[in-house]
Order: C-alpha cells, then sequence, then structure tokens
C-alpha cells in the first residue's frame, strides 16, 4: 500500500507542518539528519489511553501489523501493544519519517 493511504496520514503529516512552522529555518539546515528524531522521538503525539483507543478505532489490528513489520525488517524493540499511547506513538513516528524523508527530498529538488 502507497504510504498516503495509510490511516490518518495526512493528519500525521499536518502535525508535522504544524511542527516545521514552530522551527526556525536555520535550525531545520542545521538539524535536516535528526529533523525526523526530533518531531516524531522527543514528544509524544497522542498522550492518554482513552486518546489513544480512540484514534486507533477500528484499525489497531492493521496498526499493529505496520509496527510488527517495522521492527521486524529493523530488527528493534518491540513495541508493548497492551498499550495504546505506545502504538499511537509507534505507528506515528513510522508514519512520521516517510513524511520527514519526502519533506527533505523536496528540499533537496528544490535547491538543484
Amino acid at each position: 500500500m502507497n504510504i498516503e493511504h495509510y490511516y490518518k496520514y495526512e493528519e500525521i503529516k499536518d502535525y508535522f507542518d504544524d511542527w516545521l512552522e514552530d522551527c526556525d529555518s536555520e535550525w531545520i539546515k542545521e538539524n535536516i539528519d535528526d529533523l525526523h528524531y526530533h518531531a516524531f522521538n522527543t514528544d509524544y503525539y497522542i498522550i492518554g489511553t482513552y486518546q489513544a483507543k480512540e484514534w486507533l478505532s477500528d484499525e489497531v489490528f492493521n496498526i499493529i501489523n505496520i509496527i510488527k513489520e517495522y521492527e521486524n525488517m529493523l530488527s528493534c524493540e518491540v513495541t508493548d501493544f497492551s498499550q495504546p499511547e505506545r502504538v499511537v506513538n509507534m505507528y506515528a513516528y513510522i508514519v512520521g519519517e516517510y513524511i520527514v524523508n519526502d519533506y527533505i527530498n523536496s528540499l533537496e529538488v528544490k535547491s538543484a
């Protein structure tokens, strides 16, 4: 499936775009290699179990599958799927990785 068709892709992209607006352009240039980390790993995308459950809705099993595939591919730490906040935040982290890469690639195209 194309990443743009992932559940709540546009919402996560809007989150990143809003986050970028709060950043100084010089800071962005200096931290371009760490944008994903700063945008999606230094704060929670969703806080609260109830909010996370509502956000996950009936897509929870699809989201868990995406997370499992990602973690298996990278052989990284396994998310605790019993905690809805962690599931949402890991999913936003994964989708955010694609969004940030697209953003960086668009900058490189503009400067070329």
